[in-house]
């Protein structure tokens, strides 16, 4: 493969990676101050210099608002019981509200959002994983899966660290529970991904194993340069998305596939770390727009195999 990232199959860990990169612990970081206010403000167990590479280059995500975004509502954030009427924060500390997810952080300057893949910096919000897979392979489009969707052909597949959910049985945690700072990755631009697939003779790019949502930026771009190069682009997801990034999506993506992890509230809640009524609303939406659309259920057998729930 072009791409030299770490694969599914690597035994890669949070305690291995940080006992190998134990050299750059206390290693004093130079460059603009909120670089090193952000690094400051990074898990101490990251090594530094991995976040300020990744901080160099991120650039601004999409999908958020903040304390000081012009005519900002402040309904976006607060209770329309609370009575305001003006912007409580104004000339005090910015915080952003991340809607790219349904969870919608709240992220003061320096954190990051629950996915780790997106930091305030200084009043605006960056994407830490834009052009950096850290798995790619060519697969079977079953594997993903899609099962009436181009049956026989193989999907140039990737993925970048992160996840919104926090599911106890997830398969793929090494990367969708990991820090992009966990894998040591070079920057490979959409138009690199899309001759990448045509090289192989690929006809499909699937944007799978972590949740692509947390990297919408990089998977649109991708997308809408792969059409014009007569490449289709899927999407295998939790459904967690907010409506405006998901109706971005279904513009560029050719097939959506939304895992429906359980038909339960309390299902989702305690196992996955979030809530089922924005993956219904996503399938509903995604339905509407008459994109091709696949569910699957995986089942963890006494926790979502109850006769009533299937």
């Amino acid at each position: 493969m072009p791409v030299n990232t770490a694969s599914l199959s690597n035994d890669v860990t949070r305690r291995r990676f940080l006992k190998k990169s134990a050299f750059w612990t206390g290693a004093f970081v130079t460059g603009p101050f909120w670089l090193q206010y952000v690094i400051r403000q990074a898990d101490a167990s990251v090594p530094h210099a991995a976040t300020a590479q990744l901080l160099q280059n991120a650039p601004i995500a999409r999908y958020w608002v903040s304390t000081q975004t012009d005519g900002i509502d402040c309904l976006r954030c607060h209770r329309s019981d609370e009575n305001l009427t003006e912007n409580p924060h104004a000339g005090g500390e910015v915080i952003i509200k991340c809607e790219l997810c349904a969870q919608e952080c709240m992220i003061p300057n320096g954190e990051r959002g629950r996915c780790r893949t997106r930091v305030h910096v200084d009043g605006q919000l960056r994407s830490l994983v834009y052009g950096h897979p850290v798995s790619v392979h060519v697969d079977p489009i079953e594997k993903k899966p899609f099962y009436h969707y181009r049956p026989g052909s193989q999907a140039f597949s990737l993925a970048t660290t992160g996840c919104p959910l926090s599911c106890k049985f997830c398969q793929n945690w090494q990367i969708s529970q990991a820090r992009p700072e966990d894998f040591s990755t070079d920057f490979y631009p959409p138009e690199v991904v899309v001759h990448s697939t045509r090289k192989r003779s690929v006809p499909i790019i699937a944007f799978t194993y972590n949740e692509p949502t947390v990297f919408t930026e990089y998977l649109t771009d991708i997308a809408r340069l792969a059409r014009k190069e007569d490449v289709n682009s899927v999407l295998i997801s939790c459904g967690f998305m907010n409506p405006d990034p998901l109706t971005e999506m279904c513009d560029v993506l050719d097939a959506i596939k939304i895992d429906l992890k359980g038909f339960s509230r309390k299902f989702y809640r305690e196992v996955c770390g979030a809530e089922l009524d924005p993956v219904l609303r996503s399938i509903k939406a995604v339905a509407a727009r008459g994109v091709h659309l696949e569910l699957v259920n995986l089942v963890v057998p006494t926790l979502n195999d109850s006769d009533r729930m299937l």
